[in-house]
């Protein structure tokens, strides 16, 4: 297991800081980790699962707009 620090998190996800933490107080982003008093990180592969997510959601609402656009034509 690999823990990454906001930067690179930021750079996974092309969030900005305080898009990451209202996505967690939404909790439709993972939670971080405590290292210590005023450091934190982030499990990677939570944070990758989360990128995947969003790309096959993506990929499935572009799926359903071409069998959409075939049925209609």
């Amino acid at each position: 297991m690999r823990l990454i620090r906001l930067k690179e998190v930021k750079h996974v996800t092309g969030l900005g800081r305080s898009t990451i933490y209202k996505y967690i107080e939404d909790g439709v982003f993972p939670k971080s980790v405590s290292l210590g008093e005023r450091a934190v990180a982030w499990v990677e592969s939570e944070v990758m699962a989360w990128v995947m997510t969003r790309i096959e959601a993506r990929d499935r609402h572009y799926s359903l707009a071409v069998v959409s656009q075939l049925k209609a034509a």
